[in-house]
């Protein structure tokens, strides 16, 4: 079966710094027409930073559109088009937390929210990670560093203390793969 949706024209709704929120007439598989509206992102990278302690290290951030401050991978969005994402993820956990790394390893890609954004976030893991970063946070931008043992994580998942999806698929991968 041919599932594909074809765009027929897209009208922005909205334009901001880095979204763009468009509303697309497409055909669909039976021939006919329906609308989506969309969420247009530039892309993201989160990073998985490991101490020599074996302690993951984390953020906490308020999360506006959530309400709440929430436990996360340290992650952000390609700050230009065409940044590479593997600069991004170094970027983001010197500038959110007091980690650095030497290099980082793609482990993943994924979609956040594919039912209305096509925001891709890479997913990686750091290596040769220390404590040193002197870079800060944008100036709209407050995160705590959290560091958290395995116990410590399993204890957190079960607890439902995570809820932030890509943070979610890190420790996933972090818990089963090493």
């Amino acid at each position: 079966m041919d599932l594909k949706e074809t765009q027929l024209s897209s009208e922005p709704i909205f334009q901001g710094t880095f979204v763009t929120i468009a509303r697309d007439a497409v055909r669909l598989p039976n021939g006919n027409e329906g609308t989506r509206i969309v969420i247009r992102h530039p892309g993201a990278a989160c990073v998985l930073a490991v101490t020599d302690k074996d302690e993951i290290v984390l953020v906490r951030q308020w999360r506006y559109a959530c309400d709440q401050a929430l436990l996360e991978l340290p992650a952000g969005k390609l700050d230009v088009d065409g940044e590479d994402p593997a600069e991004c993820a170094l970027r983001e956990l010197a500038e959110e937390t007091h980690y650095n790394a030497e290099r980082v390893k793609l482990l993943h890609t994924f979609y956040t929210a594919p039912g209305f954004c096509d925001e891709l976030m890479y997913l990686y893991q750091a290596e040769g990670v220390k404590e040193g970063s002197i870079l800060e946070n944008d100036e709209d931008e407050f995160t705590e560093t959290v560091l958290l043992t395995r116990d410590e994580v399993k204890a957190a998942l079960k607890n439902n203390e995570i809820q932030d999806a890509k943070t979610l698929i890190g420790l996933q991968y972090w818990l089963l793969n090493s």
